[in-house]
């Protein structure tokens, strides 16, 4: 009987061990996105809660946030995958979240991303290829497929969605001022087509400031 205490001390410091290297390896898993706060680290604009949102979990446990598919391929390939843990995309019909090594894309210039690139996200491949089949052309990718797209910005698009922020942004952050003048640094355009803060925003002259094409070997699978 006077045994039993050290056993059961024993046990709990075997339990309270597991426990936590199984906290060391922990999956990485996407985080909630705050549309008032969160920005691109990319082109700086904030991101919505939608099915456009992209997420990178850093190895130190760090997430980052990205408007658009392309902005989260601009950030590889500047800095590289090595502190890369997993990257995020969403479903396009239920905004859920998928291991972008999972997912199966749409790319086609009609279809209207946030910053223009043209590719959206599907769980799964059979969704995908409905999709195409509704929308009549456009192009299935695979994941080994999206690292050899070439990303280019759609530039009529672009044109096309700076008047639609125009219109509807009087001011605040991310705005475009009636001047043609560089609001708040934000990640704003101007309509005189000049670049605002080097953060890849766009200019009204359909004309990307952070550079107008990537490769795709920048990303990296989330296993």
């Amino acid at each position: 009987m006077k045994k039993q205490p050290i056993f059961f001390g024993v046990l709990a410091a075997f339990v309270l061990a597991t426990s936590v290297a199984g906290c060391g390896n922990a999956e990485p898993k996407p985080v909630a996105i705050d549309e008032k706060v969160d920005k691109c680290d990319t082109c700086n604009m904030l991101v919505h809660n939608n099915q456009y949102a992209v997420e990178m979990v850093q190895k130190n446990g760090k997430a980052m946030k990205f408007d658009d598919l392309g902005c989260l391929v601009s950030w590889t390939d500047k800095n590289g995958t090595e502190q890369v843990e997993a990257q995020f995309v969403r479903d396009y019909h239920t905004s859920e979240w998928v291991k972008i090594e999972e997912a199966t894309y749409v790319f086609d210039q009609e279809i209207e991303t946030p910053m223009a690139y043209n590719v959206i996200s599907f769980k799964k491949k059979t969704d995908a290829e409905a999709f195409l089949a509704k929308h009549g052309h456009g192009e299935l990718l695979t994941y080994d497929e999206l690292l050899e797209h070439g990303w280019e910005r759609n530039k009529d698009m672009m044109k096309k969605l700076m008047e639609k922020h125009k219109k509807g942004m009087s001011g605040g952050h991310g705005g475009a001022s009636t001047d043609g003048q560089k609001m708040d640094g934000h990640g704003g355009a101007s309509t005189d087509g000049h670049k605002t803060d080097g953060h890849g925003g766009m200019s009204n002259n359909g004309h990307s400031t952070g550079g107008s094409e990537m490769s795709g070997s920048g990303m990296k699978s989330g296993m």
